[in-house]
């Protein structure tokens, strides 16, 4: 598995500020060659090499793929619904990081409601 392992890291560290509800539902698993956070079972944030890859509410998705950096996933050479890749320079600050952690927990969040 390539991931950047200090990216990890810094995930579960954001992971854990979330209220207990959220955080005892998480788990991590191997997913496209990377490594996945999924909240009941729902991918929510991931790395696929040293890019964030995150889920996204679809009504969001045309103004987050707005922002720098980001780009819709295209792991297959072909877009996939609801997913993005942010580059590293997207995520500098803790602060944007945990943003688009929060995207894909609102993902996962919406899909089990």
């Amino acid at each position: 598995m390539a991931f950047d392992e200090l990216l990890a890291n810094r995930i579960r560290a954001a992971l854990r500020i979330f209220p207990r509800s959220i955080s005892e539902e998480l788990s991590e698993k191997a997913m496209f060659g990377g490594l996945a956070f999924l909240y009941k079972g729902k991918m929510t944030v991931g790395i696929v090499k040293n890019d964030l890859m995150i889920r996204v509410v679809g009504s969001k998705m045309e103004s987050v793929l707005q922002r720098p950096y980001v780009r819709p996933m295209d792991f297959t050479n072909k877009p996939m619904k609801e997913f993005i890749f942010v580059a590293p320079e997207g995520f500098v600050s803790e602060e944007e990081l945990q943003g688009y952690i929060e995207l894909g927990i609102a993902h996962a969040i919406q899909k089990l409601s």
